[in-house]
Parts: structure tokens; sequence; C-alpha cells
């Protein structure tokens, strides 16, 4: 069958690029491996699914190009996806920093991108791998299966490997050096650190959570940390993680918005306080009394200098950890890098190069904070490549 558009990946991007194209009177073919649409949408959010951030700017995305980005968002923004989604009466509520959940479901986004896609008269072929994908004569050839399709047109929207039990793949890099597109070096995103074996104390904290700020070079980010048993997670890890590389230190003030010399007052008012003691008032028991037990002073603030006082608080305050890796793929929400930006116009996302393919979502090398930037990124996307096919 001869269509206008095939989009290969029936996720966020790709779901929101057949139905806005599809509205347009294009004949959609929206083609996934997966026997159903929008896996990763339903398992996002703890099952409620973030969709969306109200805090959306470029600036909360990384990029080769961190300008690329500013063209889609600025056309297709947080509100206009709030307004589908109220149009659709899915009750949603906001949690903390601008994140939009549903109250009920993820279910619901699915189900409204697939009537959206269904008032676009888009059709869908689901469970069954692509075979092959050939461009010859300005068009191209998806087979699936044993049967081919045709079309003008070509959209990438396979986003990339996180979350391989999701059935996520390497697709998108296959089909870009396919057509001699460039890629920037992808790696796990939001993703959990490890530790290694000479800060094994600290893993013994397992399940252990703390209202930090963690730094990597000069980004910082103010949210919750969680111990586990092979390093740390949270969400600022998890923030942080994205800009971490392998060699670089994180650091971690457990004790945001404290005066540098605090332990020095302290020590004036409560001189026979424990070091110990003043961090189980702030800490959870446990994570106090490792920490005080990594620092070294014992006995009362009184017997210590003020100078190593002050020591302790710089510690305490700017804590180095040396992550040895990260959980991988297997554990990250999504993929720094991709298909590079320089290759794609950022007005309609169809590759400079070769007339009439796009790529869209994290297909792209656009990854965004966490807390539903990424799902806006793939809103955004999908539409501008919709609205050009």
């Amino acid at each position: 069958m001869e269509y206008d558009a095939i989009i290969l990946g029936a996720g966020a991007a790709g779901l929101m690029c057949a139905a806005v194209a599809g509205q347009r009177g294009r004949r959609v073919l929206l083609v996934d491996h997966a026997d159903r649409p929008g896996k990763k949408i339903l398992i996002s959010g703890g099952g409620r699914c973030n969709f969306t951030n109200l805090g959306t700017a470029a600036d909360r995305y990384l990029s080769a190009n961190p300008h690329f980005a500013k063209s889609a968002l600025g056309r297709y923004a947080a509100a206009d996806f709030l307004a589908l989604v109220e149009s659709h009466g899915i009750a949603w509520h906001e949690k903390t920093l601008g994140q939009l959940f549903c109250d009920g479901s993820a279910k619901q986004i699915v189900a409204m991108l697939e009537d959206e896609c269904a008032k676009g008269g888009v059709t869908l072929a689901l469970g069954h791998p692509v075979t092959n994908v050939a461009h010859a004569d300005g068009r191209y050839r998806v087979t699936i299966g044993d049967r081919s399709h045709d079309a003008s047109a070509l959209v990438i929207a396979t986003g990339g490997p996180s979350i391989p039990k999701m059935g996520a793949t390497g697709f998108a890099y296959d089909l870009a050096r396919q057509f001699g597109l460039k890629l920037v070096e992808p790696r796990p995103a939001l993703v959990p650190l490890t530790l290694g074996q000479d800060e094994a104390l600290f893993r013994e904290l397992s399940g252990v959570s703390a209202d930090v700020v963690a730094g990597c070079g000069k980004t910082r980010f103010r949210e919750a940390a969680l111990f586990t048993h092979r390093g740390l997670s949270g969400p600022a890890i998890l923030q942080i993680s994205s800009y971490w590389r392998h060699g670089q230190p994180v650091a971690i003030d457990f004790l945001p918005g404290r005066d540098p010399d605090w332990i020095v007052a302290a020590k004036r008012e409560q001189p026979r306080a424990t070091l110990r003691k003043l961090l189980g008032g702030a800490l959870s028991a446990r994570l106090a009394e490792t920490l005080a037990d990594r620092i070294g002073l014992d006995g009362p603030l009184a017997g210590a200098t003020d100078r190593r006082l002050a020591e302790a608080g710089r510690a305490l305050a700017a804590w180095r950890f040396a992550p040895n890796g990260t959980e991988g793929y297997a554990k990250a929400e999504v993929t720094i890098g991709g298909i590079s930006t320089a290759e794609l116009s950022s007005q309609t996302m169809e590759a400079k190069r070769v007339q009439n393919l796009y790529a869209v979502g994290e297909a792209v090398d656009v990854t965004g904070w966490l807390g539903g930037y990424n799902f806006q990124w793939a809103w955004a996307s999908g539409w501008a490549a919709g609205r050009a096919l």
C-alpha cells in the first residue's frame, strides 16, 4: 500500500506526529514492533505519566546545539499539550517543580493519543518488526514481515536504547547510518550512579534518602538523593547523571542552605553536643552516624578546634563521591546523544541532506531534565514534523 508518510515508532513522538499529520489529511502508517502503542508512556511517572512540565524551556535540555530545541518547544508549548489533555477530560495535578501528572492513569494519555490518531485516519501496524527500509526514486519502502509499504516521507521515531526490557533498541541509529546522518555518541541518562568498593560503607545505607544539592562541574540540582545497594539514585542523582562523565566526581551538599560555619556556631551554643547528635537533628540516624564516623570527630564539639569544625562543615557541604559508572540503559530513563541536530531542520525536523526523511523525539540529540521535559520534547518535535509532512 502507498502512504504519504510512514512513521516508525508508536511512542510519544510517533503518536503525536501521526495524529497531527493524519488530521491534516495525510495518509499515515504508524509502525511499531510492540503489540500496542505507547508502552513507555504507560510505565512513566509511576503509572500516572508525568506528561509535561510548566517550566519547559530550551535551557533545560542537553544537546550539542543548545539552541536547536527552541523552535519546536516555542511553537508547541506545555500549555498546548495541557489544553489537549483537558479537551479529553483527563484530570491532572501539579506535583512539584512544575511537573504535571494524570490524577488517574497513564493509560488515559495513550488512549487520548490513539483517539487523536483515529480522528486523522491513521493506520496502525503493530506487533511485527521492520525487516527492511529502502529509499529509491524519492520513495521510501518499509517491509514489515512479508509485506511492503511505500510512502513519500519517512519519520524515525523509534527512540533510543534506554529501558530495553520495554523493547527499546538502537534501531534509530542504524537507520541514521543507513541514510548517512551523523550521530552524537549515545549514552544512558537520568540513570543511577554506581560506587566502587572503597565507598561500600555508603552502599550499606541502601534505602536511606535525604534532601541534598547534587553537583557536577558547574551544574547543581536540589532534590532527594537515595542510597542504593549499588550506589546513588533519587531525583537529584538522576538529574546530575546526565551531566556526569566517567572520571568526574559528584559533590553532595547534605545540608543545603546552612552557613559554612554552622558547626562552629553550634559549638558556642551547644559545647557538649556531638557531631553525630547535630547531624541526627537534620538527617536520618543511619546517615548521620555514617557521616560522623567518616569525618572522625568524636566527643563534644568543645573538644575540637574551630578550624577542625569548619573543615567538617565544608566536607558536609561538598562531599565528594567518585562514581565508577552508571546502571546503564537498563535503568536509564532516556538516552543522551543520538541523531545529530546539525543534520536536521529545527523548524520541521527534516533531514537537510535527505529529502522527506524526519527524526523526532528521543532518537534526536535533545535530552531534557527529569520531570516531564522529555515528554514535552516528544510532543513538540512530533508536532513540528507532523505539521511539515
